[in-house]
């Protein structure tokens, strides 16, 4: 398999189980970010935006190489993928390709123990940066909506419109067991707005009045 980093993704979703070495990667992005290869002067000049027509200039692209999350040279030779329904070894990142209805059942287990919010990081060039490097270096969920990513988009890998959540391995456990306790159809999201309105109100009512107990 040769492609790009973000490319990865959506064959991984098709194809037998598979790894990659940096000679796979036909774009300098993903083995830059895994520490694969030396960074290149060239992309992180900031000069390669302003001629795509997605930064006003060069300083303003080279902002994106200051903030993102990449592993230290040298710590990385393959990278593993596989659909979940092949995946036969633990996983760094599981990846998950979802309509808004799907990803709220998954974003609310995420929360349902400790109530901690989830991300939504991106620029506009480097996608993968935070498809696969952000979650996985700072142990943080991030979600991505396709189309908003220029490599992605150019490329033609996913429709307009769905989400991209990333869950790092730290939270993976968590999160499929509160997958076992949380109700995924809420009657709430059926009942129409006067309804939900009305059981609001009644939910106020019975708090308030425990609390004056």
């Amino acid at each position: 398999m040769t492609g790009a980093f973000c490319e990865m993704l959506t064959v991984a979703q098709t194809a037998e189980p598979f790894y990659t070495t940096k000679e796979n990667h036909e774009c300098k992005a993903g083995p830059i970010l895994t520490g694969m290869v030396e960074p290149d002067p060239v992309f992180e000049s900031g000069q390669v935006g302003p001629k795509l027509g997605v930064y006003e200039d060069p300083r303003a692209n080279r902002q994106i190489y200051q903030s993102m999350s990449r592993l230290e040279r040298n710590t990385v030779n393959y990278i593993a993928y596989a659909s979940l329904d092949k995946l036969t070894f633990d996983p760094d990142l599981l990846i998950i390709t979802a309509k808004p209805s799907q990803a709220e059942i998954l974003l609310r287990a995420a929360s349902y123990r400790t109530g901690k919010g989830w991300n939504a990081k991106g620029t506009s060039v480097l996608g993968c940066a935070w498809l696969y490097m952000y979650p996985y270096v700072q142990g943080e969920i991030n979600l991505m909506v396709t189309g908003l990513h220029h490599g992605m988009k150019a490329r033609k890998l996913l429709p307009e419109g769905l989400l991209l959540i990333t869950l790092p391995y730290q939270l993976l456990p968590e999160i499929a067991a509160n997958l076992g306790k949380i109700e995924w159809d809420l009657p709430q999201y059926s009942w129409g707005k006067e309804a939900h309105r009305q059981r609001m109100r009644q939910i106020a009512e019975e708090i308030r009045n425990e609390m004056e107990k």
